[in-house]
């Protein structure tokens, strides 16, 4: 698949590494000037270093001061920002648990990246794309977000919040050229899934034959399989494209269980 993308320049969120890697690794495949961004300046630093110096931002979404001075600087260099992924989230890892033991902290820690910071960062990115009067907004949501999972209640709520303030934001910024879609991935081989499922080691690696049997392509996805779902939401030819969420699971959500 190939896109013209040679007149953009790009943000991602989270992309020093699995989902927004591959993203941002496939939009500069295209043509796009990208910005890898990421809270972790190290994989960061290490992510541009072998992509002959890429340019890149340390970037805190949760934080609203920094996402302003971040997409202003971006502006200024380049003179407008035309696409941004809101790829940066987290999950929880040690707080497999009911909502009812469920830690108020690390409900907030999830909100904060995965629902506050994705409104900051596309709050700001509308000033603008409103003032360009095109732009493309992408949020990266998850499957989770339309089919409740167990044991990640703060997780499944923010995706699901995702999912429709990406449609409210399309009814609200599409009048003025500024389309706004979604990704929503079915379970992708990152290191976070391996360090629960797919590593020899992962904490419920035992049982990770279990969730596999209800994807009838019988296999996660990889991360540029997501990608490319984003770079068709990119591409220009794609102008009619909004206020939608494409579903990337391998059929995972369409109800198939090999059982019966």
């Amino acid at each position: 698949m190939q896109s013209d993308l040679s007149r953009t320049v790009s943000l991602v969120t989270g992309s020093a590494r699995g989902i927004g890697l591959a993203i941002a690794d496939r939009l500069a495949r295209n043509g796009s000037t990208v910005v890898y961004s990421d809270i972790d300046e190290e994989q960061l630093a290490t992510t541009v270093a072998a992509r002959d110096g890429a340019a890149s931002q340390v970037l805190d979404v949760s934080e609203a001061g920094q996402v302003q001075r971040v997409l202003e600087e971006i502006v200024q260099q380049h003179g407008h920002l035309d696409i941004v992924v809101n790829n940066a989230g987290v999950n929880t890892l040690a707080h497999r648990v009911t909502i009812d033991e469920f830690p108020r902290e690390e409900w907030d820690r999830i909100m904060n990246v995965d629902l506050h910071g994705l409104f900051q960062v596309s709050q700001a990115a509308a000033v603008q794309m409103r003032r360009q009067g095109s732009g493309r907004i992408i949020n990266i949501a998850s499957i989770a977000g339309l089919v409740p999972l167990r044991l990640q209640c703060a997780f499944v709520a923010a995706k699901a919040a995702v999912i429709n303030l990406t449609k409210a934001m399309a009814l609200e910024l599409g009048p003025a050229g500024i389309l706004v879609n979604g990704v929503a991935p079915g379970s992708t081989l990152t290191e976070g899934t391996e360090k629960l499922f797919y590593g020899t080691d992962g904490k419920f690696s035992a049982r990770v034959q279990e969730m596999i049997n209800h994807v009838p392509l019988g296999r996660p996805a990889t991360t540029d399989e997501i990608a490319v779902a984003v770079q068709f939401l990119a591409d220009p030819e794609n102008a009619y494209t909004n206020g939608h969420v494409i579903t990337v699971d391998g059929g995972w959500t369409a109800g198939y269980h090999r059982d019966f």
